[in-house]
């Protein structure tokens, strides 16, 4: 199986690389869906943790194209970015979509996760 995550360094300040991931994002074509803030989500709880955000991005069209060929896709939907703190390092992580092509291989999605694939890893380089 492939590596299920792409994550790099940067220098950027916490809230620079959330901006520069939705930049980077509108830049691809990937439409930014909801930036969930995983750190407020759980200090409401009373739980405290490093600053993170989950970035929904979505491309209607690889969306229609990969679910046109197994619906089981909307199970990874839509593609996640994450940006966080570990220490005093900022981090830009994403979930690959080439690892979908390995859990549903009888759907015929090598081409497009391939291509979905290097378009979020250049997101990421991007936004670094």
């Amino acid at each position: 199986m492939e590596k299920f995550e792409y994550t790099v360094e940067t220098e950027k300040t916490f809230d620079e690389a959330v901006a520069s991931v939705e930049t980077a994002s509108k830049d691809r074509g990937f439409g930014v869906l909801h930036i969930h803030d995983v750190k407020a989500t759980l200090a409401a709880k009373g739980f405290e943790r490093n600053p993170l955000k989950i970035i929904e991005i979505c491309s209607a069209r690889f969306a229609h194209d990969a679910l046109a060929k197994d619906i089981r896709v909307g199970l990874m939907l839509p593609c996640r970015i994450t940006v966080y703190t570990h220490g005093s390092k900022c981090f830009i992580s994403a979930f690959r979509p080439v690892v979908i092509k390995d859990l549903l291989p009888e759907a015929g999605l090598e081409r497009l996760a391939d291509e979905v694939d290097g378009i979020i890893c250049g997101i990421v380089d991007k936004a670094k």
